[in-house]
């Protein structure tokens, strides 16, 4: 039994390595080969089409059939989920057929195949800002197309991704100051919820992260040494109140005014110890002069 199922596998395999495709790969007329690539692409059989397209199109190149093969050798790409790769040859027919009818759409999915590879906002966005000029490209080149809706729907998607992406990098930095070296990340907090309202100055979280930009600065002039101390928490109190003007009616506003009511004492705290300093200081100064002719008449 085990001999006769062994035997059938070997007919199976005999019989399927002479089939019309493995007839077809192994063939050196370039018309059989790019009217078999067309075939299978029509029929969707996109893996076969593509090794096909393999062997006719470095033989078509510069020819009229060479247009066409182009394209759906890209698509084919595209339709096996190799978004990378699809995008590079839609990229590439663009640039060497830009009057061809089909230029619009490859240009569209050399967009679309980048947008489909972008990952999700916890990672890296590199590819995303690829993804993003290519959609810029597009939508400069052909802004009267039946897909700039489309495109611009993708681009819309994108800069959510990249203002998540960096709410959550604020949200880690917030973490990271209550650690062991809380003064870094201080002010990393603070460069990074600023630079978060420049960028995205419409997002729904900027609220918050004003809120919490009062909260870090106040610990940060808390934390810092006597020099800095008095100009960090003039910064913590400015940023209370701008958080005042932005959001009048937050529901971070009895929080602001907590933390507030902290910088205003540590401030006035700071500027008695400074009015003392200054006091000890004048007087050891007087000291001193007092005791120069003294030290005038010793030498004497």
């Amino acid at each position: 039994m085990r001999v006769q199922s062994i035997l059938l596998l070997i007919i199976i395999l005999a019989a399927s390595s002479c089939g019309p495709f493995n007839k077809l790969e192994k063939s050196t007329n370039w018309e059989e080969l790019y009217a078999g690539a067309n075939k299978y692409y029509q029929e969707g059989e996109y893996n076969k089409a593509i090794i096909l397209y393999d062997k006719v199109l470095p033989v078509i190149r510069g020819s009229e059939k060479a247009e066409l093969a182009d394209y759906n050798y890209a698509n084919c790409h595209f339709k096996t989920k190799r978004y990378i790769e699809a995008a590079g040859y839609f990229s590439t027919f663009y640039r060497t057929y830009n009057r061809s009818p089909l230029a619009e759409e490859a240009l569209f999915m050399n967009a679309y195949a980048l947008y489909l590879d972008a990952p999700d906002a916890n990672l890296d966005q590199q590819s995303s800002q690829e993804a993003v000029a290519a959609i810029q490209q597009f939508v400069t080149k052909f802004p009267a197309s039946a897909s700039y809706e489309r495109a611009m729907d993708m681009l819309v998607d994108l800069q959510e991704r990249f203002e998540l992406k960096a709410y959550m990098e604020s949200s880690m930095y917030y973490r990271l100051k209550d650690g062991l070296y809380p003064g870094d990340y201080y002010r990393a907090c603070i460069i990074n919820f600023q630079n978060f309202a420049k960028d995205y100055p419409e997002s729904e979280h900027n609220e918050e992260l004003a809120y919490k930009l009062v909260e870090v600065s106040t610990g940060y002039a808390e934390n810092s040494a006597y020099a800095k101390k008095e100009e960090r928490l003039k910064d913590a109190l400015g940023y209370a109140t701008s958080f005042y003007r932005r959001y009048p009616d937050s529901a971070y506003t009895g929080k602001v005014k907590e933390i507030e009511q902290k910088a205003t004492e540590e401030l006035e705290a700071h500027t008695d110890l400074q009015k003392e300093y200054a006091a000890r200081v004048e007087e050891q100064k007087a000291r001193a002069l007092e005791n120069k002719p003294l030290e005038k008449i010793e030498n004497n």
